[in-house]
C-alpha cells in the first residue's frame, strides 16, 4: 500500500510499511518501544509508542496501520506525560540496582528512564524479591527484572518453535515463567539464548562464567588453552566501537596473550576435522543406503531440539561431535603425555550460548573430566578484556599458535548459516581449482532466508541440500518431510537466524543487517584465506596420519540419541 502521511507536521511518503511505527522510523524519529521486534508479532503492550492524532485521540503506532493522509505526532505535552508515567510504573516493580546489573548501559529500561527524565518514582515500590533461577546451563532468569513485554515469549514460540517460556495468571498476578512455573533447567529449553537477545532488560541474561577463566589463568599449574570461534572474529569489535563484520582476529589474540593464555587456537581448525567427518558419514550412507536425510550436528541447540521434540529423527543426525567438543578432545589428548607436567585447560570462546550446555553434557567427558572446561561467549570475553584494561583497538595483531591453528577458508565460514553446507560442497565439488572454485554457484547455500536450497551432482547422483536457520524454519522443514512434500540427502541446521554470527553471545545486533555484515566479514576471510578446503589443510592431513591413524572415534558421539537418562 502506498500513500502519505503527515508526522509532526511533516509530509512522509509510505510504501508497503506494515505501520506507523515502521513510517515514523522511516521519517528519522526515534519512537521508544519495549515489546515491537520487526521479526515477531505486534503485542502493543508496551504503550511507549503511542502516537496522538489531530483530534487528541492516542493509539499504539505498531499496531495501527498506516493510511494515506492520517494526521499525528509522536511528542505532545499528552505524549510525554503517559510515557513517563508507564515508566514509573515499571520501574515500580523493578528491582533497580543498576550498578550491579549485568545488563547496566546495555538495559532498555534504563536507557528509556533517563531519556526522558524519570527522576523518582511516585508510586509504591513492590517490596516481594522473587528467587533467581540459575538452573539453566546457559542462561539466568531474574523475574524481578521482568516487565512483561513478552519479547522472550514470542521469539521463544515464533521465531524458534520452542514454547520454553509463556505467560501465566492474569492481571497484577501475571508472570512469564517455564511451563508449569519449573526452574528453566527443567523444560525443553534448548539454551540457544535467543530470549536473551530479545529482553529489554535484565531479566534473561548470559549465565556469566569469566570467573572460572580467571582462576584458570592464575593457577601456574594449569596450561590454559583458548579456542577461537570464527563468528566472534566479526562481531567483538562492536563492543569497542569498532563496525560490525570488522575482522579482528589478530586483536583477539593480542588480548588474549596479555590475559595471560598459554595457547591460542582456531575452531575452524576443528570446522575442517567436522567437514572431513561429516563428509565421509554422508558418502557412506548415500552409497549404502543409510539413514537420510543427514541432519548437521554442528549446532548444540538444534540437537537439543530435536532430541526432546523428534526423537525418531535422532539416527539422522551426524554422529559427528561439534567442532568445539571435536577441538576439545583432540587437543586434551595431544596435550595427556606431553612433557609439561600442567594440566590442559580447554576455554572456549563462543558466539553462542548453546555451547555452554553443550560443553556440560556427560558424553564429552573423558577420565571424569570434560573435553572442554569452560565456555564463554563474545559478550564475556569483551568483559574481560575491559576489566583487564587493554586498549584493545590500539593491540598491534598477534598469530594463532600451531599445530592447531590453520584453518581453510571452508571451516572459516561454519559461522554463518550454509557455511557447512557450502563446506560439504566444496569437498564433493570435482572441479577443485581455485578457478572452478570461485565460479561454483555457492550463492544457493548463502543468504539469511530461514529455508534455502542447493544441489550437485555426484558420481551420477543428484544431491539436493537444505539449508535453515532458525529453529521453527527447521520445524516447518521436517512437517514438509514427514509429508512427504520434500526430500534431501543434507541439511544443515542452526538455531539462531543468520547462523552463529547471530547467535546469543554476540553484541545484540540493532538490525538484521548487523548480522548481514558479520556475514559479509567472514566472507571476505574466506576470499583471502589460501587453503579453501578443508581437505587441504595441511595439519588436518597430518593429524590424519599421526593422533587419528587408527582412533577417529574421539570425533564422533556414540551416545547419540541416549542422552535423555543422563539430562535426568
Amino acid at each position: 500500500m502506498k500513500g502519505m502521511m503527515i508526522i509532526d507536521d511533516q509530509r512522509i511518503e509510505f510504501d508497503g510499511e506494515e505501520n506507523v511505527l515502521q513510517v515514523i522510523r522511516k521519517a528519522g524519529i526515534d519512537l521508544p518501544t519495549f515489546c515491537y521486534h520487526s521479526e515477531l508479532s505486534v503485542y502493543g503492550a508496551c504503550r511507549m509508542c503511542i502516537i496522538e492524532d489531530k483530534w487528541g485521540t492516542i493509539t499504539t503506532s505498531c499496531s495501527t496501520p498506516p493510511k494515506d493522509g492520517m494526521v499525528v505526532y509522536t511528542n505532545t505535552p499528552k505524549l510525554r506525560k503517559h510515557r513517563r508515567m508507564i515508566l514509573e510504573l515499571l520501574l515500580s516493580k523493578h528491582q533497580r540496582d543498576c550498578t550491579v546489573c549485568e545488563k547496566s548501559n546495555k538495559c532498555k529500561l534504563q536507557e528509556l528512564a533517563i531519556r526522558f527524565g524519570v527522576k523518582k518514582i511516585r508510586f509504591n515500590t513492590v517490596e516481594e524479591v522473587l528467587s533467581i533461577d540459575e538452573s539453566s546451563a546457559s542462561i539466568v532468569r531474574n523475574p524481578n527484572k521482568c516487565i512483561m513485554c513478552g519479547d522472550c515469549v514470542r521469539m521463544c514460540e515464533e521465531v524458534q518453535g520452542v514454547g520454553a517460556l509463556g505467560f501465566a495468571n492474569r492481571g497484577s498476578n501475571i508472570k512469564i515463567v517455564p511451563a508449569f512455573d519449573k526452574q528453566l533447567g527443567e523444560v525443553d529449553c534448548v539454551n540457544c539464548g535467543q530470549c536473551v537477545t530479545a529482553c529489554p532488560t535484565g531479566a534473561l541474561i548470559i549465565k556469566n562464567e569469566t570467573d572460572k577463566v580467571w582462576e584458570f589463568l592464575d593457577n601456574k599449574k594449569k596450561r590454559v588453552i583458548a579456542q577461537l570461534a570464527p563468528a566472534v572474529r566479526v562481531a567483538i569489535g562492536e563492543e569497542f566501537g569498532l563496525n560490525p563484520g570488522e575482522e579482528v582476529t589478530g586483536k583477539i589474540i593480542a588480548a588474549l596473550r596479555r590475559l595471560g593464555f598459554d595457547e591460542i587456537y582456531d575452531t575452524a581448525f576443528a570446522a575442517d576435522l567436522t567437514v572431513m567427518e561429516e563428509s565421509k558419514e554422508f558418502l557412506e550412507r548415500l552409497s549404502k543406503g543409510g539413514k537420510m536425510p543427514l541432519f548437521t550436528s554442528c549446532c548444540p541447540a538444534w540437537v537439543r531440539h530435536v532430541e526432546k521434540r523428534y526423537p525418531e529423527l535422532m539416527e539422522n543426525v551426524s554422529s559427528c561431535r561439534s567442532p568445539q567438543q571435536m577441538f576439545g578432545a583432540v587437543v586434551k589428548e595431544h596435550y595427556r603425555n606431553a612433557e609439561d607436567e600442567r594440566e590442559a585447560v580447554i576455554v572456549s570462546l563462543m558466539p553462542c550460548t548453546a555451547k555452554k550446555y553443550e560443553a556440560a553434557r556427560p558424553e564429552f567427558e573423558n577420565s571424569g573430566k570434560p573435553d572442554v572446561d569452560v565456555v564463554i561467549t563474545t559478550q564475556e570475553l569483551a568483559l574481560m578484556i575491559k576489566e583487564a584494561g587493554i586498549q584493545f583497538n590500539e593491540l598491534e595483531p598477534d598469530s594463532f599458535d600451531m599445530p592447531f591453528g590453520l584453518a581453510s577458508g571452508a571451516g572459516i565460514i561454519f559461522g554463518v548459516t550454509g557455511g557447512v553446507a557450502e563446506a560439504v560442497l566444496r569437498k564433493l565439488y570435482k572441479q577443485k581449482t581455485a578457478l572452478h572454485l570461485k565460479d561454483f554457484p555457492f550463492e544457493d547455500v548463502r543468504g539469511m532466508e530461514g529455508i534455502k536450497e542447493a544441489h550437485i551432482e555426484y558420481e551420477g547422483k543428484m544431491v539436493k541440500l537444505a539449508v535453515v536457520n532458525g529453529l521453527n524454519n527447521a520445524n516447518e522443514l521436517i512437517r514438509s518431510i514427514q509429508r512427504g512434500e520434500v526430500h534431501y540427502d543434507f541439511i544443515e541446521i542452526m538455531a539462531c537466524q543468520g547462523g552463529c554470527i547471530g547467535g546469543a553471545g554476540q553484541p545484540v545486533p540493532s538490525s538484521n543487517s548487523i548480522k548481514k555484515q558479520r556475514a559479509k566479514g567472514l566472507y571476505k576471510v574466506d576470499r583471502t584465506t589460501q587453503i579453501k578446503r578443508s581437505e587441504e589443510n595441511p595439519s588436518i592431513i597430518n593429524l590424519y596420519t599421526t593422533m587419528l591413524e587408527d582412533n577417529h572415534e574421539m570425533l564422533h558421539n556414540c551416545k547419540c540419541g541416549n542422552h535423555e537418562e543422563e539430562d535426568k
